[in-house]
């Protein structure tokens, strides 16, 4: 840059920047980015009190170590073109497992542990406090059900199947109030926290919360994923001691999927020793894909290895080929079983690689922030002999919405010893395609006050419900029905209706005189 001034020239060095679309300008920001955050993690860091500061060091690097990795990944964690056919053993059919004798079924569950996600809120149905204690069924909750089942399993073969409990900051104060009324069943609950991460303001890069109290600003703080499990797993201290009980397995899923029930069969394979083939060390359960679960994270094969590809990572120009049901046709359940000694190995050998989710939100305030999350799933290439088993869609039955809480409160389902099971009068081995509109059933409250109970499910195989609709005692849906009330109308379902391939618009008020 030159200034004239008068008849003399002289150039003026400033601060030379290198051109913004360089790879030195991208390495510049990315080190001032990291700098940045460093300090201000360092000044969190002493704001942590003495006695806590030991786990506040230890989250902060770990949320420091994924801030790299965010800053480093550049373009889609997958090539399109790379992605390869998956071979033909990759995916092992439910139906091929052998069902243990009792004796054996005894000896595989006293080498396993069961891992329930329970980091999660239920506020997005509108429950105050951990989603696991919302009533879906007899008024009983995910937590119960899930108690039952495992008090269960051990009764029947007279073992010792321990429960674990990932909590998070959110729902562990929560959850150990709740877990005391189970201490004189014949369950060991075991619970941890996954880490407690600052929000990151979406503009500076730079954390949120302005001290190490937590409760002073929960908004500012959030439970990273839970891609987080193998490291807080460690961190507690229980994957040693199960390895030292001499456990081989354990078996993780997500707490609000009901259909994630112990399988002896799956145990049984994975145990096997008269296979003569190598245990394998990572199984996702994977089922068919229907046109509910397009965005679903499916299998692939990559680099000669087995991975999660989850719609995140897929470039946008093959977003729709992602959704195929041709091109993947299996998704995963977040079911997955491994083997304890390699998930130590993976830690020990700092192999553990998973790509980084970023979440955009925006806070109440309005500020936007990010939070960097991992998924559990995404793991699976660092561990070897990954394989999925395409399982029956009666092993997945998450309730993330009120429409899968009307399915499994209905009498599609009975329920045994804490699991639900189909009901054989339904002749179709898929359940009804449910959708219920946002402004009117979103919430729990207010959902359960639009059935006077819950009607007649057997023979439905879609439910379209929107606006301002309440339905009766004892209504029966069958086939196809679609029940639409306006903006300003109000429609009432009679008590005794069969609605039966019906389309039902307008307004139709029943008053009661």
């Amino acid at each position: 840059m030159l200034l004239v001034e008068g008849d003399e020239k002289r150039p003026i060095r400033g601060h030379q920047r290198a051109p913004s679309g360089s790879r030195e300008f991208k390495e510049l920001t990315k080190r001032d980015a990291q700098v940045q955050l460093q300090h201000e993690l360092d000044r969190l860091l002493g704001s942590a009190p003495e006695a806590h500061r030991a786990l506040a060091q230890g989250q902060l690097d770990g949320f420091a170590r994924l801030f790299d990795r965010f800053l480093r990944d550049e373009g889609p964690s997958v090539q399109w073109e790379n992605i390869e056919r998956l071979p033909e053993n990759a995916v092992c059919d439910y139906n091929s497992l052998v069902q243990p004798s009792t004796d054996l079924a005894r000896c595989m569950l006293e080498k396993l542990v069961v891992v329930k996600l329970n980091g999660g809120l239920g506020t997005s149905m509108g429950c105050h406090g951990p989603k696991s204690v919302i009533p879906v069924r007899s008024d009983l909750t995910f937590l119960d059900l899930t108690v039952q089942q495992i008090e269960h399993l051990n009764k029947t073969y007279k073992a010792n199947v321990p429960l674990v409990l990932m909590n998070s900051f959110n729902t562990d104060e929560d959850t150990q109030k709740i877990i005391r009324k189970y201490k004189g069943l014949q369950v060991e609950i075991y619970t941890f926290n996954q880490s407690c991460y600052p929000r990151i303001n979406r503009d500076s890069l730079l954390p949120v919360p302005k001290t190490c109290n937590v409760n002073e600003n929960m908004d500012a703080w959030y439970p990273p994923g839970h891609g987080d499990f193998y490291y807080s797993f460690l961190e507690s201290g229980l994957l040693r001691r199960f390895l030292e009980e001499g456990r081989e397995y354990c078996f993780i899923s997500n707490i609000d999927n009901l259909g994630a029930t112990v399988d002896l069969n799956i145990l049984n394979f994975l145990m096997d020793p008269s296979s003569g083939e190598p245990a394998p060390e990572f199984v996702m359960e994977v089922t068919d894909k229907t046109r509910s679960d397009v965005k679903g994270g499916t299998l692939i094969q990559y680099e000669g290895k087995l991975r999660l590809l989850e719609i995140a990572q897929v470039p946008k120009e093959h977003v729709d080929d992602f959704k195929s049901v041709k091109t993947f046709k299996f998704f995963n359940t977040n079911n997955l079983w491994m083997k304890l000694d390699a998930i130590k190995r993976v830690l020990d050998n700092n192999t553990l690689n998973m790509e980084v989710i970023v979440n955009n939100k925006s806070l109440e305030n309005g500020l936007n922030i990010i939070q960097l999350e991992t998924a559990v799933g995404a793991a699976m290439k660092c561990f070897d002999g990954g394989l999925g088993i395409n399982v029956p869609r009666s092993r997945f039955l998450p309730v993330k919405k009120t429409q899968d809480l009307l399915l499994v409160m209905s009498n599609l389902y009975s329920l045994q010893h804490g699991s639900l099971v189909m009901s054989p009068e339904r002749m179709f081995p898929t359940t009804p395609f449910i959708k219920l509109g946002d402004n009117h059933f979103a919430k729990v409250k207010e959902f359960l006050s639009r059935f006077a109970n819950i009607p007649d499910l057997m023979e439905l195989d879609h439910l379209t419900v929107s606006g301002d609709v309440t339905f009766g005692k004892n209504v029966s849906l069958k086939g196809t029905v679609i029940i639409i009330a306006n903006h300003g109308d109000r429609i009432d379902i009679p008590s005794g209706s069969v609605l039966e391939n019906k389309i039902v618009s307008g307004n139709m008020r029943i008053l009661d005189h």
